[in-house]
């Protein structure tokens, strides 16, 4: 992480990797040319270097719209700046959540010491720089939350975080228990096209471990094919996007677009109607691997169907335990459905 300098009226000399000043304000003389510190200007919310190429953007956060305004330009600027006047951690962490896995890198600026340690860490991630006054105590409270983050680091593996992707592999998964879930407000995903026999949506309880749950595209003795729907479990289950984020069910809208998955292929498809009713669920466990487990909520009726392989669908009120059913094994963490790489559990 990265501390850089705020410039202002004889502003003092720091260790700073960067010294950041608005376009009137000149650079303090030992900020010159033969110093090693990169110098940045802002004007009118563009950030430029000193051969006066753009390298990002600087923006204020005071509500939603200017959040909005800042994801914008993740994954498209090299910087983006961002001053919360009135600091709130959450659009913070949104945006730290956003620039993970892209070439986006995060400045916050800092006003008092109290602000160091959530921008340090957010997320278990952190901001790439801080910006920071011209103060001393600031400035050694900064430079020991770096030197600890850089330590944090350096435990951290290259596997410690799998990012599912938007096509994912299908794995096998085997049922270890189906229990009786309650009654629970139950979601059918009702789609804009027709589904093929052998699709579905990844939905479970954990965003590190998603189930395959077939649409009702196969006849039934008493209930006649839905082959646009997937009867999907209750409302707090997660669903895989189609842009490789999750959602909960309860946050499914009309236009939003979800992946539909087979064994042999995926494809993009837009919700175009959600039905969410009180329904008797069951509940079934499932282990990913001998270290990782997950859970699925799901609707105790017949029609609901899991799958087992290529050409093999289980209804859920007939599946047992030992049997292998087809979903998704990651080690990804979420916030606000966008993968990143802190650690998070879900049981």
């Amino acid at each position: 992480m990265e501390l850089w300098l705020s410039s202002e009226n004889r502003v003092e000399q720091h260790p700073a990797n960067a010294i950041v000043s608005s376009d009137e304000e000149p650079f303090p003389e030992w900020a010159s040319d033969d110093n090693e510190i990169r110098r940045y200007r802002v004007d009118n919310g563009a950030v430029t270097d000193d051969a006066g190429k753009t390298i990002g953007a600087f923006i204020q956060i005071e509500d939603d719209e200017g959040q909005a305004a800042a994801l914008e330009f993740i994954g498209l600027a090299e910087w983006l700046l961002i001053d919360c006047p009135d600091w709130k951690m959450i659009p913070l962490e949104n945006l730290v959540a956003a620039a993970d896995q892209t070439s986006t890198k995060i400045a916050a600026k800092i006003s008092n010491s109290d602000q160091l340690q959530g921008a340090t860490f957010a997320l278990q991630k952190g901001v790439d720089a801080l910006i920071l006054p011209n103060d001393v105590a600031i400035w050694a409270v900064a430079q020991e939350l770096a030197a600890q983050r850089l330590s944090d680091i350096g435990d951290v593996t290259e596997s410690s975080s799998i990012v599912v992707e938007e096509s994912p592999e299908l794995v096998q998964l085997q049922v270890t228990k189906i229990e009786t879930g309650g009654v629970g407000d139950r979601v059918c995903v009702d789609l804009v096209q027709m589904l093929e026999i052998g699709e579905g949506v990844l939905v479970g309880s954990s965003a590190a471990s998603l189930v395959l749950v077939h649409g009702e595209t196969l006849s039934s003795q008493f209930v006649p094919p839905r082959p646009f729907r997937i009867n999907a479990g209750p409302v707090h289950s997660y669903i895989l996007m189609a842009n490789g984020s999750t959602k909960y069910l309860s946050e499914l809208l009309a236009g939003d677009e979800v992946l539909v998955v087979s064994p042999s292929s995926s494809r993009a498809v837009a919700v175009g109607r959600l039905k969410i009713e009180p329904r008797p669920l069951l509940l079934v466990r499932f282990e990913c691997t001998s270290q990782i487990g997950g859970q699925i909520f799901l609707q105790q009726a017949e029609t609901v169907r899991l799958v087992l392989n290529l050409e093999k669908t289980v209804s859920v009120t007939h599946l047992e335990a030992g049997m292998n059913i087809l979903g998704v094994c990651a080690i990804a963490g979420r916030h606000i459905g966008q993968a990143i790489s802190g650690d998070v559990e879900e049981k």
